[in-house]
């Protein structure tokens, strides 16, 4: 498998940070973005994968920044071979009440910054072609309450990688979306751990329960590990059967 360069958004927690360790651990080397430039944070880092590991600064709202951040990694690597815009904001609130500007921020973190990421990674990918994967969710294509916001900026996500995968497919980049549905992680544990909650994934979840991060992680890593040049613009769902189970 050939090693490959990989620029990550929302390296320290979460999917982020176990994904950085699964890429790492493959060989890949991994620009590791997080607003506190530290890498990943909620995973031991074993010493024989810290030099692949590449920690950059920067929020994904913040487009100078990321160009930045961009530059540098290029700049220690030679040349970058991947994107994943992993990072994500998820605020839910009544449809009738919730702040027009918490809608606002959710669209702009999630979906905003997801094509400005892609669009400042371009020049970086126009040469040699390359895989952008952005993180969308199984909510894109339901319907759930309180979360018109999240489902709203996972459905453009989705949108933009069809248009640009069309748009850029002459210059060898592919763009492809991850939808994850309940996924586990450091961050929202203790949530799935409850017994209603248990019950309730269930019941709805075909395969019985939640995923763990690792299994995004994997999915995302095997999309890097062969060169799939008419796979492109597609959504992929992680979601156990949930979005398709009557």
């Amino acid at each position: 498998m050939a090693t490959r360069n990989i620029f990550l958004t929302g390296a320290s927690r979460g999917i982020g940070a176990v994904l950085a360790m699964e890429l790492a651990r493959r060989g890949h080397r991994v620009g590791c973005l997080s607003r506190k430039g530290e890498g990943p944070e909620s995973v031991e880092v074993p010493t024989e994968l810290r030099e692949r590991l590449i920690n950059l600064k920067g929020d994904v709202t913040d487009t100078q920044a990321i160009a930045a951040a961009l530059k540098q990694f290029n700049a220690e690597v030679g040349r970058i071979d991947g994107v994943i815009n992993n990072a994500g904001l998820h605020l839910e609130g009544p449809a009738h009440s919730q702040p027009l500007a918490d809608f606002e921020e959710v669209m702009r973190t999630n979906a905003t910054s997801t094509f400005a990421i892609c669009q400042l990674a371009y020049p970086y990918l126009e040469a040699g072609g390359g895989l952008i994967v952005n993180m969308g969710s199984f909510f894109e294509k339901l319907g759930v309450r309180r979360n018109a916001a999240y489902a709203a900026s996972k459905a453009a996500t989705a949108a933009i990688t069809r248009c640009l995968a069309v748009e850029w497919a002459s210059k060898r980049i592919r763009l492809l979306t991850v939808a994850p549905g309940y996924i586990e992680t450091d961050l929202n544990k203790d949530f799935l751990a409850s017994e209603k909650i248990k019950a309730f994934l269930a019941a709805r979840i075909p395969v019985g329960g939640p995923a763990q991060a690792q299994d995004v992680a994997k999915l995302i890593s095997l999309l890097f590990a062969e060169e799939i040049g008419f796979l492109t613009g597609e959504t992929l769902y992680l979601d156990g059967g949930q979005g398709m189970a009557l």
